[in-house]
């Protein structure tokens, strides 16, 4: 059975895309079958896969919408793992969505029919809690949920962690909660170190041990459509995501 992890946080600019892209890279690297879901209208994680999404003709749009199967739209990324891209079409696709029967299920929908050809389906959502993050998390199995090491971290994570309670209560009720990571953390900074405490005490017992730091050869990767695996190896952060990883991988 595989796992479907959305990786979830309404707030913008706290390494989710990263996150998505370079964990599905090492799993991909430690010889899991991975797809990685681009549900953002920003595209973020298909251009860091190595695609521009104005470049493609098809992608998650044509999923959603029934005009394309799932396998259809799938291209084979260069980090190793396979990709259902975003293209320009999704930016409309949250008003288009609200008409539909069961729009809350499409993704889950669209993914029936290839959920069982991979190990692990990593999802990369909108920093939103919108109609394209729910369908995230009904299709989900599991969440991870990456916690910025700045000031206002856990602004909103009451309200996330309320909608994850609606999703449960009325639609997907064995949802679960993987962990939350740290990222963009600064040892030497003492507020980097008060807000690991503080998501400690959110998330009790649900913290992965794996810390990923502010790392200036993370953020370069992506303008080469590369992850940190193949673009430095060597680097901090791309020994952290490999951590991180083989913490996932030791779940049950």
């Amino acid at each position: 059975m595989s796992k479907i992890i959305a990786i979830v946080n309404q707030k913008g600019g706290v390494g989710k895309t990263t996150t998505a892209v370079n964990l599905a890279a090492y799993l991909a690297k430690m010889g899991r079958r991975v797809l990685l879901i681009d549900i953002d209208p920003q595209g973020n994680a298909t251009s860091g896969s190595g695609f521009l999404p104005a470049e493609l003709s098809s992608g998650i749009y044509e999923a959603l919408i029934g005009q394309r199967s799932m396998a259809d739209i799938i291209v084979n990324s260069p980090n190793g793992y396979l990709l259902a891209p975003s293209t320009i079409n999704l930016a409309g696709a949250s008003v288009e969505l609200v008409n539909l029967e069961e729009r809350e299920f499409k993704l889950a929908q669209a993914l029936d029919s290839v959920q069982a050809d991979f190990d692990y389906i990593i999802i990369d959502g909108p920093p939103s809690l919108g109609l394209l993050t729910i369908n995230s998390l009904v299709a989900a199995t599991h969440l991870l949920i990456p916690v910025q090491a700045e000031y206002y971290a856990l602004e909103g994570l009451k309200q996330l962690l309320d909608t994850i309670g609606l999703i449960q209560a009325h639609l997907k009720p064995n949802l679960g909660i993987l962990g939350a990571v740290v990222t963009m953390y600064d040892q030497r900074n003492r507020l980097a170190r008060a807000v690991l405490k503080e998501v400690e005490q959110f998330f009790p017992n649900h913290v992965f041990k794996t810390i990923i730091p502010r790392n200036v050869r993370l953020a370069e990767a992506p303008s080469y459509g590369r992850s940190i695996v193949d673009y430095d190896k060597h680097s901090t952060g791309s020994r952290a995501y490999e951590a991180l990883a083989k913490e996932i991988l030791a779940l049950k």
